[in-house]
């Protein structure tokens, strides 16, 4: 009986705590963007909200884009690795906790440019405006497979 009264206890907790490594710490989310950049910040802010802990390098994203082979096509504006994985542009948290629930072999996740909707992009800075669009997965040979969609009428992955 207590173990079941546990388990409806975590359950009950904030998604961002549930989120949070075995020892309690946030995850580490290591973020290379502009220092200037206000998307790249509301991304960040996204994450920290939902259980991540952000180290982040504000120097350009274009190095460590290419060392963690996420191909040029797919970028963004900001470029992070987590649990092994890059994960380029703004990328939901859901999908990254995903990602690191199921460990497919793959380089990482990737929202290619910058869509209104997606977290960052997100909110009355942006009139509230919501654009389609697929977070990828990116296998290690480059090529990409849909691993969500968002604000589109066909079934999401």
């Amino acid at each position: 009986m207590k173990r079941r009264h546990a388990l409806s206890a975590l359950l009950a907790l904030p998604a961002a705590v549930r989120a949070q490594g075995a020892q309690g710490t946030p995850i580490l989310v290591e973020v290379w963007k502009s220092p200037t950049c206000g998307c790249c910040k509301d991304w960040i802010t996204h994450l920290e909200a939902h259980g991540f802990r952000a180290k982040v390098h504000d120097v350009g994203n274009t190095a460590a884009r290419a060392r963690l082979k996420v191909p040029m096509q797919l970028g963004s504006c900001h470029t992070a690795w987590v649990g092994g994985y890059a994960i380029e542009g703004h990328v939901p948290a859901a999908d990254i906790h995903r990602l690191l629930k199921r460990r497919p072999a793959a380089i990482g996740l990737a929202v290619p440019g910058m869509p209104l909707g997606s977290p960052g992009m997100d909110g009355p800075a942006y009139d509230n405006r919501q654009e389609p669009y697929d977070v990828v997965l990116i296998a290690h040979d480059g090529s990409t497979t849909v691993f969500n969609r968002y604000f589109r009428t066909e079934e999401r992955s």
